[in-house]
C-alpha cells in the first residue's frame, strides 16, 4: 500500500460500544491529511471507515461482532419491491457534487437525528457547523461526494459517499423524517448500486454489520454480499468471502 499522505495523528481508544449496549470497544484511529483515492480504498478494503480526515476501525480483543460487508454490484439484481421504491421516487431531482455545508444541511441533519432519537433511542442530536464540516466535508479529496435529493426545491435527503477505484464506499445518509413513506434510506442505497453499475464499479462498501444491532441489520438484506476475513494490516492482502 502506497503512503504518500501525512498521518497527523494515530491512536487507540477504549470507549463504550456504539453498537452493543453494555459492551466496551477499542477503536484504532488515524487522522490523515490529503488522503488519495487509492489510499482511501486500501484502508476501506481492510475494514476501515472514513469520517472527514479521520479513519477508524474496531480492534476489540474479545469481540468480533463488527463485520465489514460489501455488495457484489455486478451480480446484484433489483427485486420487485426495490423497483417499486425506485419508481416511487422518480419525481425527485438528484445532484452530485463534492461535499458542502449549508443551513439547509444542518437543519435536515438535526431533524433526522431528533427523529431517530425518538424512534430508535439514538443519542440526542449534536450538530454545529464545526462538527458537521469535520465529519462530512473535510478530507474528501477528489473522491468524496454528496448526493442531494430534492422534491421540487426542498432538500429531502443527503447521501455521503466515496467513489473509489473499484467501488463506492457508503458513508452516511440522512433524510427528512416527514418523507418516510418514500423509503429514502433504501432508495439512496439502491441509487448507489445503480450508479456503481453505470460506472462499471465492482462493490458497494457498506461498512459494519452487527447482528442484533437494529440500526445495522438492514445491511444483511442486500445480496450477494462479501465479508472481510479477520483484521488485515496495511501490509497484508485483504481476503473477502461470500456471506451466506
Amino acid at each position: 500500500m502506497t503512503t504518500n499522505n501525512t498521518v497527523l495523528k494515530e491512536c487507540t481508544l477504549n470507549e463504550p460500544c456504539s453498537y452493543i449496549a453494555g459492551n466496551s470497544q477499542t477503536i484504532h484511529y488515524k487522522v490523515i491529511q490529503n488522503s488519495t483515492n487509492k489510499q482511501c480504498e486500501a484502508l476501506i478494503l481492510r475494514g476501515w471507515r472514513r469520517f472527514g480526515q479521520m479513519y477508524f476501525r474496531p480492534v476489540c480483543s474479545n469481540c468480533t461482532a463488527c463485520e465489514s460487508l460489501k455488495i457484489d454490484v455486478e451480480n446484484y439484481l433489483f427485486s420487485k419491491s426495490e423497483r417499486r421504491i425506485v419508481r416511487k421516487n422518480s419525481h425527485l431531482t438528484t445532484y452530485i457534487r463534492h461535499p458542502n455545508m449549508s443551513g439547509e444541511h444542518l437543519e435536515l441533519f438535526y431533524r433526522y437525528h431528533a427523529y431517530k432519537h425518538h424512534t430508535r433511542d439514538w443519542d440526542a442530536p449534536k450538530i454545529d457547523p464545526k462538527h458537521y464540516r469535520a465529519s462530512f466535508v473535510n478530507g474528501h479529496g477528489d473522491f468524496g461526494y454528496e448526493v442531494l435529493y430534492f422534491e421540487r426545491d426542498k432538500l429531502v435527503a443527503v447521501d455521503l459517499i466515496d467513489i473509489l477505484e473499484e467501488g463506492i464506499s457508503s458513508l452516511y445518509c440522512y433524510y427528512d423524517p416527514h418523507y418516510t413513506h418514500l423509503s429514502l434510506g433504501k432508495y439512496t442505497l439502491l441509487e448507489q448500486i445503480a450508479l456503481a453499475k453505470r460506472l462499471g464499479l465492482k462493490w458497494i462498501y457498506l461498512g459494519y454489520y452487527v447482528q442484533g444491532c437494529q440500526s445495522l441489520e438492514y445491511k444483511a438484506t442486500y445480496s450477494p454480499l462479501l465479508e472481510l476475513q479477520g483484521r488485515p494490516e496495511e501490509n497484508e492482502n485483504p481476503s473477502w468471502s461470500p456471506l451466506h
